[in-house]
Formats: structure tokens, C-alpha cells, sequence
């Protein structure tokens, strides 16, 4: 699986752990930034991994703030794109599966890294299970 991976100043420490364990597991990463926690606004951020997203439709997007909420309100401003913000490996379950997310969100000053490994494994076992969640995925866009 591609990753496209972004976090503001907040989440370096986790963006970074993230695209190691990615790596780790096999899959190509995209590290689209920030590189050092000089601060910078997320929306940016945000912005790149949803446009990476929509331009590459096999690919999958990770946002990591300090809470995780902000990166998901910002990239759900792109039509097609469905972020959903994840505390846990069932948020991540739920959010693939029921809702067809194409980007994952979390926060550095809300998880570790064991509930982080264990959300992406989550993330990266699902799929959509389309039926009867299909149209309702269809409603987001409107």
C-alpha cells in the first residue's frame, strides 16, 4: 500500500515513528513534511496529503496534529476525500470499512505509539465493505 504522510509541529515525533513502521511493514511512504518542529499550519499540511490522495486514488493518506481533529476538518474541505480521525483500532476498523476513509488522522498528544501500530494495522487490514454503507458514502459528497 502508498501512504502519503504529513503533520504540522505537533506531530513530528509520531510522523516520524509512523513512517518507519510503515516502512517496516512493507509499504511505500510519501513523506510530504514538515522536517523539524519549527511551527507551521496545519491546513497546509493537509492541503498536500488530500491533493496526493485524489491525484493518486490507490493511495492512502495518514495527518497526524497534536489532536488529529484539525488535519481531518481541513482535508474534508477536498470533495472525495473522507478523513476520519482515529483513537483506536476500531475507530480505524469502522472508518475503513463503513465509511471508505482514504485518510487516517490522529494526534501525537492524544495516542502512543502502541495504540498507533495497532490503529494502522487496523487501517491497513480494512476495506470498504460497500452494500448498504455504498450509498450512504455516496451522501457525503452531496
Amino acid at each position: 500500500m502508498k501512504f502519503y504522510i504529513a503533520t504540522d509541529h505537533a506531530g513530528i515525533d509520531l510522523k516520524d515513528y509512523t513512517v518507519e513502521l510503515l516502512k517496516e511493514k512493507g509499504h511505500e511512504v510519501i513523506d510530504l513534511g514538515p522536517f523539524s518542529k519549527e511551527r507551521v499550519d496545519y491546513p497546509d499540511y493537509a492541503h498536500k496529503v488530500a491533493k496526493s490522495v485524489l491525484e493518486d486514488s490507490a493511495a492512502q493518506g495518514v495527518l497526524i496534529c497534536g489532536s488529529g481533529i484539525g488535519m481531518s476538518m481541513a482535508a474534508n474541505r477536498h470533495p472525495g476525500i473522507r478523513a476520519a480521525l482515529c483513537h483506536d483500532a476500531y475507530t480505524a476498523t469502522v472508518a475503513r470499512g463503513h465509511n471508505d476513509a482514504n485518510i487516517l488522522c490522529f494526534g501525537e498528544r492524544i495516542i502512543g505509539k502502541g495504540v498507533c501500530e495497532s490503529i494502522l494495522d487496523a487501517w491497513i487490514a480494512g476495506s470498504f465493505d460497500g452494500g448498504r454503507h455504498t450509498g450512504r458514502v455516496k451522501k457525503i459528497e452531496g
